[in-house]
């Protein structure tokens, strides 16, 4: 119960005011995420349930990642190519049976082209069959919270059951990012040649801007043209998701806007660093008397242009505080504020053990706190 109450304080909202513009964007859905803080900035239909086409190669992408980590697979290992991958349809890599393909080049094919046969390949080799390796993901997509989400295969090719929605589309390419930093690079790459086929990325926003490295893009005829993309600039990321555009033009043209919208429109302000020193709190029985207290993680907000300045803090602390004391252990609370909103509220934590005192100095410390 008591876990659950400070899981409970820790949220974070986005503050709205009057004066940020509205922005319209010629998609079914769309959403734009800010990386460091998993606030969305502007949405639209966002957990509408859509084909997500290729879009969906982000968790095969994921599992694959998952299987790597955990050692299951390595990247030079070789992988035999059965037909039913050989004959996907759909973009493809041109993998054959008889010819060697490491799992290093299946994740390449599978990223920069695109590939289906890539998919259905490192599919069966993860899971014995692509039916399993959807369910593999699906698992994922529960543990990330994807609530609109269902995978029936690895590629994205139409099926009733199979869809998505742009807000967890965004989950999804947050989690890639945090989770495999070793592995995200791919998806900056814009070309890549396999079996003498040179296939090039078809994330156009890899040339347009130089602030853009990743990630994917989708299409089919009843998905229409999709991509999540990813920006840097300086020590801001944003994760823009579009669904259901007209064309090829038409997606990388409002992915930019939403990026640039969101660049322009909002900051995002890092008050405090994990384990960072923020105050000392008076600690009675103990080896010390004085406590440092922090946060247990970096502590991100998404705010309108300019207003970080006037982000407040209010530290509220369980008092007395008597040893012993772990390290992480919560002693209290910080509210953050913007005006008059409430906007977050997060765990406040020892940053530090202190053990108990003598007994001696536990005694004389009882005798202090009757007139404190």
């Amino acid at each position: 119960m008591r876990s659950l109450l400070w899981l409970l304080l820790c949220f974070a909202v986005l503050p709205t005011f009057a004066q940020q513009p509205t922005l319209s964007v010629a998609a079914k859905s769309f959403a734009l995420v800010d990386f460091y803080t998993a606030q969305t900035l502007v949405s639209q239909n966002a957990d509408e349930r859509l084909e997500p086409a290729s879009l969906t190669k982000l968790m095969t992408a994921y599992v694959v990642f998952t299987a790597l980590k955990q050692k299951r697979i390595t990247l030079d290992q070789v992988v035999p190519v059965s037909n039913a991958a050989w004959k996907m349809v759909g973009s493809r890599m041109f993998i054959e049976p008889n010819k060697q393909v490491t799992v290093d080049e299946l994740i390449r094919g599978m990223i920069v082209q695109s590939g289906n046969d890539a998919c259905v390949a490192l599919a069966e080799l993860i899971a014995g069959s692509e039916e399993m390796f959807a369910h593999m993901m699906n698992e994922e997509a529960a543990r990330l919270k994807m609530t609109n989400t269902r995978f029936t295969n690895s590629t994205g090719l139409s099926h009733p059951n199979h869809y998505s929605s742009a807000h967890d589309l965004a989950l999804l390419a947050t989690a890639i990012i945090r989770d495999f930093p070793e592995y995200y690079p791919l998806y900056s790459l814009r070309e890549y040649t396999y079996n003498g086929i040179t296939q090039f990325n078809r994330n156009r926003l890899l040339w347009l801007d130089p602030n853009v490295d990743g990630m994917k893009t989708g299409w089919t005829v009843a998905a229409g043209y999709c991509l999540i993309t990813s920006s840097k600039r300086d020590d801001r990321r944003l994760i823009s998701v579009v669904m259901g555009t007209a064309t090829p033009n038409a997606r990388s043209k409002e992915s930019q806007r939403l990026l640039n919208y969101g660049f322009q429109f909002f900051d995002t302000a890092h008050p405090y660093k994990k384990d960072q020193e923020i105050t000392t709190i008076q600690v009675w029985k103990g080896a010390q008397n004085k406590l440092k207290v922090g946060f247990d993680r970096d502590i991100y907000f998404s705010l309108p242009k300019g207003q970080a300045e006037n982000l407040k803090a209010k530290m509220e602390y369980r008092l007395p505080m008597i040893a012993p004391i772990n390290q992480g252990q919560e002693v209290g609370f910080v509210k953050f504020s913007l005006g008059n909103q409430e906007i977050a509220t997060y765990p406040l934590v020892s940053l530090e053990t202190i053990g108990e005192a003598s007994i001696f100095g536990r005694a004389w410390d009882s005798i202090k706190m009757l007139f404190n």
